[in-house]
C-alpha cells in the first residue's frame, strides 16, 4: 500500500523547508528595491539591482543544470542553502552597523541568483525519487501551492518588516535558509548510480540538454506555448498596473490586486491534483489558454481595483492544473540523468520570457491608449491560444504519463 504523500517523511521535510526558503526569499524580494532606492534615492537604480539578480539567475541557468545532472542533488541544495544564509546574513550584518553599500548588494543578489539557479532544478529533479510515480502529479501540485503560498506571505511580510527595520526582512530570509538547511539534513534521496563524465565534457552536457528538449516534440511544443503565455501574461500584468495608475486607482487597491493573483493561485494549486486526474491532458493544458483569452479584455472596463484582482485570480485558478499535467509529464518522460538539464531549459526559457515580458508591456502602454493596449495584447495571446488548440502534438498527448525510468540506486 503506498504511504499517502502527507505521511511521507522526506517529502513533507522538503515541502516544508522550501516553503520557509520561498517565503525569505520573497521578504526580502519586495525589500530589495526599497533598500536601493533609500541607499541611492534613484528608481533606476533598483531596477537595475533586480536587473542583476535576474540576470545571474538565467546565465547560470544552463551550466547549473549540467552541473545539478552530474553532482549529489541533496548535496547541491545543502550548498546552496548555506551560501545563501551567509550572504544575505552578511548583508544583515552590515546594514546593522551602517556599511552596507550598493556594490555590497549587487555581489548577494548575484550569489543568491546563481545559487537559486542550481537549487531549483535540483529539487525538480530529485522530486521523483521522494515520490511514488502515482503521487508525482499530487506533489508537482502541492508545490505550487507552496510557491504561491511563499509568494503571498514573503511579499506581505517584508514590506512590513522593512517598515520597521531595514535589516529586518532580510535577517528574515538568512533565518529561513538556515531552517531549510536544518530540514534538508534529515531527508534521505536515494544514491543515482551515474559514471562521472570528464570535466571536458561539460559543454558537450550542457548541448545534449539542449538537444534532448528540442528533440521531445511534446516538450519543444509546450516550452513554445507557455513561453508565449508566459511573455503575454507579464506584458498584460504591468500594463494593468501602469493603467490602474493613470486612472487613479489607490496603491492600496494595487496591492490587492496583487494578493488577489497569489490567492487564485493557490485555490487552483489546491484542486489542481483532482482536475489533472479528471481532464484529459489536452484539456488541462489549454483550459488555462482559454480563460486567460477569454478574461484579458474585460481588464480594459474594470471599474476598480478589486474586480481587476477578481480577473487575476481567475486567471491563476487553472494555471496549477495545467503546470501539473505539462511537470508531470516532463518529468517521467526524462531521464533521471537529463533532468536537471529539463528544468534549468525550462526555467532559463520562462525566465527570459519574464523579463521580456515586462518590456513589452511598457512599451505597448507608451505606444497605444491604454485599452487598445489592453486588447493588442489580449490578440496576441488569442493567437496562441489557437496555436495551441489545434496543435496536433497537443492535441494528441497520452492520456497517460510516460513511465518514469528506473535509474536509481539503493538507497542511503
Amino acid at each position: 500500500m503506498t504511504t499517502p504523500l502527507s505521511r511521507n517523511r522526506d517529502y513533507r521535510l522538503l515541502w516544508v523547508g522550501q516553503a520557509l526558503s520561498e517565503a525569505g526569499s520573497s521578504a526580502s524580494t519586495i525589500a530589495l528595491p526599497l533598500l536601493v532606492l533609500a541607499m541611492t534615492g534613484s528608481a533606476a537604480a533598483s531596477g537595475l539591482v533586480l536587473g542583476t539578480a535576474a540576470a545571474a539567475q538565467l546565465l547560470a541557468g544552463l551550466p547549473a543544470g549540467a552541473l545539478v545532472d552530474r553532482w549529489d542533488r541533496r548535496r547541491v541544495m545543502l550548498v546552496c542553502e548555506a551560501v545563501q544564509a551567509l550572504a544575505v546574513g552578511g548583508l544583515v550584518a552590515a546594514l546593522w552597523s551602517d556599511r552596507a553599500g550598493v556594490l555590497l548588494v549587487v555581489a548577494v543578489v548575484v550569489v543568491l541568483g546563481v545559487c537559486r539557479s542550481l537549487s531549483e532544478p535540483a529539487e525538480d529533479a530529485a522530486l521523483p525519487a521522494l515520490v511514488p510515480e502515482s503521487q508525482l502529479s499530487t506533489a508537482v501540485a502541492l508545490n505550487a501551492a507552496r510557491g504561491y503560498l511563499g509568494q503571498l506571505a514573503g511579499t506581505a511580510l517584508g514590506g512590513l518588516l522593512f517598515g520597521l527595520r531595514r535589516w529586518l526582512p532580510f535577517a528574515v530570509e538568512a533565518l529561513a535558509h538556515v531552517a531549510t538547511f536544518v530540514a534538508l539534513l534529515f531527508i534521505r534521496i536515494p544514491t543515482r548510480t551515474r559514471e562521472r563524465a570528464p570535466a571536458r565534457h561539460f559543454r558537450r552536457e550542457v548541448a545534449e540538454g539542449l538537444k534532448w528538449v528540442w528533440a521531445q516534440p511534446v516538450v519543444r511544443v509546450v516550452a513554445i506555448c507557455a513561453i508565449g503565455l508566459n511573455l503575454f501574461f507579464q506584458a498584460f500584468y504591468l500594463m494593468v498596473i501602469a493603467v490602474a495608475q493613470q486612472r487613479g486607482v489607490p496603491s492600496e487597491q494595487i496591492g490587492v490586486m496583487a494578493a488577489m493573483l497569489g490567492a487564485g493561485g493557490i485555490l487552483g494549486a489546491l484542486v489542481a491534483p483532482r482536475l489533472h486526474r479528471a481532464l484529459r491532458p489536452h484539456t488541462s493544458v489549454i483550459a488555462v489558454f482559454w480563460g486567460i483569452t477569454a478574461l484579458m479584455p474585460l481588464a480594459a472596463v474594470a471599474g476598480n481595483g478589486y474586480q481587476t484582482g477578481a480577473l487575476f485570480a481567475a486567471m491563476a485558478f487553472l494555471a496549477p492544473t495545467a503546470n501539473t499535467t505539462i511537470t508531470t509529464y516532463q518529468l517521467l518522460l526524462t531521464p533521471d540523468e537529463l533532468r536537471g538539464r529539463l528544468s534549468s531549459v525550462m526555467g532559463v526559457a520562462l525566465g527570459t520570457a519574464a523579463i521580456t515580458g515586462p518590456a513589452v508591456g511598457g512599451f505597448l502602454v507608451e505606444l497605444l491608449p491604454p485599452t487598445q493596449a489592453i486588447l493588442t495584447c489580449a490578440a496576441g495571446t488569442a493567437l496562441l491560444t489557437l496555436y495551441a488548440t489545434v496543435n496536433p502534438t497537443l492535441r494528441h498527448l497520452s492520456r497517460h504519463e510516460p513511465t518514469a525510468p528506473a535509474t536509481t540506486g539503493p538507497g542511503e
